[in-house]
């Protein structure tokens, strides 16, 4: 991670557990009392509250928890500055935020687009450091449920010094412009009401929330400047309503409601949090990464050398754990076998499988990958005994580099033969390559069907509307 600018995390200790291992405790305590409700659509906009963790953290997870199984590259969270003022909106100019469970490093390139098209919104360290907290809780407070639910990815950090209309617009035209066509969500960080007694911030809650239902940003703004409702982060939650829309958002789902009160037993005077997500129907844009190994895929950039080099890779690996000696570590040269990539390695002897492991995850460079995967599938198969001297002269090898995996919206997008497939659904997954249904000669439905058995589900399983279908294409040899 980033030596460089990294803003330090500034409320740990206060707002939520400094300790790595109590926040996760806690985060996952959050996680497993919420809910993922059977929405339709993928999420690419969601709005959640920034108080102290003991007070609006359920009411966050029950919001985060509709995010399991998704991956975006970057993640724009906007947040309004509680405790410096400044004019427009600023940028973090930094290389990176940190919080107990890591540093998660800013997409610059993104961020710089973002704070280049209008003069509103600017790069700066304004709202992000300083201020008498040492930076702005409402932004730090959502990193740690992102990190927890989406595990890596990059950040766009925003902060708005002042949330006039125009400015809101203005950053909705901004993130419009900046995050077309990119795998990108939207976070807007908001508490509602404070400070009234139940009754009272219920009626100005709903009034909110009856705005953010109806995915209506500018009514979201009138509420707000008549005084019918409240919301510290309105401005950030009207510019995510605006940019999400343009960008193919179609409904939004509150996933959850509560107020200080609820966790005090003091409603006297309450505070309200509001959690919600925004959907889209259309498939998420391909990541500059996916892309690329998409691109490479397609122009045959694994080469014939490329694959002679992994399959004796493959051999190696295997003769030199079976002999005891030195495991392969040398570093190709090309550039296609530096590429991270998921990969699996299947290993038969007579036609009959003896072994098969893979990476799904594009986390190492090919042929990292494909060495782990080999001594894996020969040593560390549950379903096989490690493989011995006499079974090595008769293996066959089969490698196949993964594309990244597309979640899956309508079955009519799977293409048998040229997918692979991978089913979630609670705690259970499982996949099949691409060429599993080829040889086998499935048809779309069994191939769905198979892929649930896999994961131990029932074979009607992807018919649940909470199971996540993921496809991938695959390069075989």
């Amino acid at each position: 991670m980033s030596n460089g600018n990294v803003r330090k995390a500034a409320v740990a200790g206060a707002f939520y557990p400094n300790d790595p291992a109590a926040l996760s405790k806690m985060l996952a305590e959050f996680f497993n009392a919420a809910v993922k409700k059977p929405i339709a659509g993928r999420p690419v906009a969601l709005i959640a509250p920034h108080a102290g963790y003991k007070y609006s953290g359920k009411t966050a997870a029950d919001g985060y928890k509709q995010l399991l199984g998704e991956q975006y590259e970057t993640v724009i969270v906007i947040a309004p500055s509680h405790t410096v003022f400044f004019q427009g909106v600023s940028v973090f100019d930094g290389d990176a935020y940190a919080t107990p469970l890591g540093q998660i490093p800013i997409n610059k390139k993104l961020a710089y687009k973002i704070g280049s098209i209008s003069p509103s919104v600017y790069m700066s360290n304004k709202g992000h450091t300083g201020g008498a907290a040492g930076g702005e809780h409402s932004l730090e407070v959502q990193l740690p449920f992102l990190q927890q639910v989406l595990g890596e990815f990059q950040l766009v950090a925003i902060v708005m010094g002042e949330q006039e209309e125009s400015t809101c617009r203005a950053l909705g035209e901004v993130l419009v412009t900046a995050l077309t066509n990119k795998n990108c969500l939207i976070v807007a960080s908001t508490d509602l009401s404070h400070f009234y007694d139940q009754k009272e911030a219920n009626r100005l809650d709903k009034n909110i929330q009856t705005a953010i239902e109806e995915y209506n940003s500018s009514k979201l703004l009138n509420v707000l400047s008549s005084g019918k409702g409240e919301a510290c982060g309105g401005g950030p939650v009207a510019a995510a309503l605006f940019a999400s829309k343009r960008l193919g958002g179609d409904k939004v789902h509150i996933t959850g409601y509560s107020t200080s009160g609820e966790s005090t037993g003091d409603f006297s005077e309450v505070v309200g949090y509001l959690s919600a997500i925004v959907t889209s129907s259309k498939e998420a844009p391909l990541s500059d990464a996916a892309i690329g190994a998409r691109a490479a895929l397609a122009r045959h950039e694994l080469s014939k050398d490329d694959k002679a080099y992994l399959l004796g890779q493959v051999i190696e690996t295997i003769k030199a754990k079976l002999n005891g000696t030195k495991l392969p570590d040398d570093i190709p040269s090309g550039k296609i076998l530096n590429e991270k990539r998921g990969a699996f390695v299947t290993i038969k002897i007579n036609g009959q499988l003896r072994g098969c492991i893979g990476l799904i995850r594009a986390s190492k460079p090919i042929y990292e990958a494909v060495r782990e995967m080999a001594q894996a599938a020969a040593f560390d198969d549950p379903r096989f005994a490690p493989m011995t001297k006499e079974e090595f002269a008769s293996i066959d090898i089969e490698i196949s580099v993964l594309s990244q995996l597309t979640k899956v919206h309508d079955l009519n997008e799977i293409e048998v033969g040229r997918d692979g497939l991978m089913i979630r659904l609670d705690f259970h997954s499982g996949l099949l390559l691409p060429q599993v249904a080829s040889e086998l000669g499935w048809d779309r439905i069994t191939f769905l069907e198979q892929t649930c058995l896999k994961a131990g589900l029932s074979k009607n399983s992807y018919k649940d509307k909470i199971a996540e279908i993921y496809r991938f294409s695959a390069d075989v040899f």
